[in-house]
């Protein structure tokens, strides 16, 4: 791959402390706004691969919620369901200590 030039304007002050901070990592202020450039483009690339798979994730909670075919739980089971789980585990834990 061919190397190639990017030009772009930067006040002095900033220009200056970054190249004092690459300075600080041992590399040239070149070196260092490659490393920033990739690093861009890696978080870049992880957000659109996280934003496909949730929407693939909403797609398929909507269509799942749209199947008439779906057993739906009331909330008052689960409510229930939960309470009788936490008392379960806090008697196990209460047996534990003794």
């Amino acid at each position: 791959m061919a190397d190639s030039t990017f030009t772009f304007r930067v006040d002095e002050e900033l220009k200056s402390a970054f190249a004092d901070a690459a300075r600080a990592e041992d590399r040239t202020a070149a070196q260092l706004l490659r490393v920033l450039m990739r690093e861009a483009v890696e978080r870049s690339q992880a957000k659109r691969e996280y934003d496909a798979w949730f929407d693939a994730e909403i797609d398929a909670a909507l269509k799942e919620a749209d199947d008439p075919n779906t057993e739906w739980v009331p909330h008052e089971v689960v409510k229930e369901d939960m309470a009788r789980q936490r008392a379960e585990l806090l008697a196990r834990l209460e047996a534990g200590e003794k």
